[in-house]
């Protein structure tokens, strides 16, 4: 892992060498002043030299204004390249997300991802940028310290190193507790992040239904669960503290007690004694950062833990001899396909299931909620993969043509439609990022919304909300098919593009979707037998198996059939109308 963090550094190998120059010359500048200090105890001021006495403290001055320019330089480029780590880190991330199969979104909640995005990124960030310095500042001073004060006085500074294995036994002690308490705060954090994902997405569900409570209570043990987890992460990092603290403090009066008796006996001379006392510092604080850091570094490893479990989820992956084709017109079976979407359960979604679509005809999926409808249409563009058997295009296994170009050739209209925050216009091109004006308004005249879009101040420019929350259930539904009728696929899916609209709407819609399925092999799923009656071919899917199969004529011959029963319940009061 430690390898794998340091390749982020790789394209900033110049910013950072820089960085690390002026760490480490602020450092040196640093010990300056208890060499002059030495000096002048021991030679300027007995000796009365005024002239270098203002000399050397007007050098010590100069290098003052370098080692602050070195401090700005340090802290500018510093985070720079942390910050731009982070942001390559972010863009790894998010590709990897792009890749990732939709299993995976279904077993973790948005609010937990987007944790992983920005809070785990900014402490790798700070560890990338402080750890090295912090590393490379102390090493230095720790190495001068030993070497300094052991010039100065051996005995006595050996008396003082004496006390650094106290220290290092502390820090063993708690850092594997503090460890664990800091990822155990980081999924606290990412629990509230999904909660208050959830809870804002859904703000108009908990105020139609008045479960303001509800939700309060739901974030309320998340956010408890939160501070149980920084309880006992500040639990262990004020031990730690603590005991590092009292033990420097332990230093000084070792070093004030020993060096005194030094003086005392004549082993030492006052100007080395003072030197000493001023110097000491050098070899406590840089033991005191490092510590400290450790929390830093903690909080740092953790989230970069967490980043590297989702770039080592297993990936959206084509075969190797996997080919694309440009067009496929149809010609769609399923060959004894079953399929579960968690392997490990002993109930299958689909049982051997076997159909056929020819090219340019329309084939309807019907029968009750949860039979598998809308899992066929979902193994189709292979957003999952069968577990057994096989489904082909125009003969080809679709395990053997490559994803991009599989989902190419399919469009698909949902009833839960999906819109993005932008414009009209920038919805309607999502469907094929390089046409033209001409051709997104031509997209907009066949789904039957270009009407309405024109009649707005701001026309295809005007912004639609987050989601299209300022949309209407049918022009959200008209723009989805706006967007498909743009993308222009020989294969369709319709899964229950129209269950949720009124009557009118319906109508509306079903006029663009009857022109969008013209000349298209086109699936439909629907619970409204109106819109399916014409279908070339229509499945009753019950509890993952085809029950039922034949035209709407033939299915309703049926004696005591699911689908004749279907139709009757939806149609009793109807018979003599004229069906969609």
């Amino acid at each position: 892992m430690f390898k794998r963090f340091l390749s982020y550094y790789k394209p900033y190998i110049g910013t950072f060498t820089f960085v690390m120059f002026c760490a480490l010359g602020g450092s040196v500048i640093g010990i300056m002043y208890p060499i002059i200090t030495r000096k002048m105890l021991n030679d300027f001021i007995p000796n009365q030299k005024f002239d270098l006495i203002i000399r050397w403290g007007l050098i010590l001055l100069g290098c003052y204004v370098i080692k602050m320019i070195m401090k700005y330089c340090l802290d500018y480029y510093g985070h720079l390249v942390g910050t731009c780590m982070q942001a390559d880190m972010r863009k790894q991330l998010f590709a990897k997300l792009e890749k990732l199969p939709f299993s995976y979104f279904d077993n973790n909640e948005t609010g937990v991802i987007m944790s992983r995005i920005t809070s785990d990124l900014q402490e790798i960030s700070e560890l990338a940028h402080h750890g090295p310095e912090t590393l490379a500042m102390t090493s230095f001073s720790l190495i001068f310290a030993l070497f300094y004060l052991s010039s100065i006085n051996l005995k006595l500074a050996l008396i003082i190193f004496s006390c650094s294995p106290l220290l290092l036994l502390i820090t063993a002690f708690v850092r594997k507790k503090h460890l664990e308490s800091s990822r155990k705060a980081r999924r606290s954090i990412a629990r509230i992040n999904g909660d208050v994902n959830s809870s804002v997405s859904g703000i108009r569900i908990t105020k139609a239904f008045n479960n303001i409570d509800v939700e309060m209570n739901k974030f309320e043990k998340s956010n408890k669960s939160f501070i149980e987890a920084k309880m006992g992460q500040f639990f262990t990092m004020a031990i730690q503290h603590a005991s590092t603290v009292f033990v420097t403090d332990v230093f000084n009066v070792v070093c004030l007690i020993s060096g005194g008796i030094f003086l005392y006996n004549g082993l030492i001379t006052f100007g080395d004694y003072s030197t000493f006392i001023v110097s000491i510092s050098f070899f406590t604080n840089p033991i005191l950062q490092l510590i400290n850091w450790m929390e830093q570094f903690n909080d740092g490893v953790t989230g970069f833990e967490r980043f590297c479990e989702i770039l080592d989820q297993p990936i959206e992956e084509d075969r190797e001899n996997a080919r694309s084709y440009k067009r496929l017109n149809g010609d769609i079976v399923f060959d004894d396909v079953s399929f579960s979407y968690d392997s490990e359960e002993s109930r299958e979604i689909l049982k051997n299931i076997s159909f056929s679509v020819p090219e340019g005809k329309t084939i309807a999926l019907v029968g009750p909620s949860g039979g598998g409808k809308t899992t066929i249409c979902h193994l189709l563009p292979r957003f999952y993969h069968a577990d057994s058997g096989k489904i082909s295009i125009n003969g080809i296994d679709i395990e053997d043509i490559r994803m991009e170009s599989l989902r190419e050739n399919i469009g698909i209209v949902q009833q839960d439609v999906f819109l993005f925050s932008g414009s009209f216009y920038d919805n309607i091109a999502y469907g094929r990022r390089d046409a033209s004006e001409e051709e997104i308004i031509e997209a907009a005249k066949k789904a039957n919304i270009y009407d309405y879009i024109i009649s707005l101040p701001d026309g295809f420019d005007t912004q639609i909300g987050e989601r299209g929350i300022r949309l209407s259930g049918g022009q959200k539904q008209r723009l989805s098919i706006a967007r498909v009728f743009l993308k222009n696929p020989p294969i369709l899916i319709l899964d229950e593009a129209t269950s949720a609209l009124d009557n009118v709407t319906e109508n509306l819609i079903q006029e663009a979707l009857n022109s969008l399925k013209d000349g298209r092999t086109t699936i439909v799923v629907a619970h409204r037998l109106s819109t399916i009656r014409n279908a070339d071919e229509i499945l009753v899917v019950f509890n993952g198996k085809i029950i039922e199969q034949g035209s709407h004529d033939q299915l309703v011959e049926i004696e005591n059939g699911v689908y004749k029963n279907l139709y009757n319940s939806q149609f009793v009061d109807y018979e003599n109308r004229t069906l969609l």
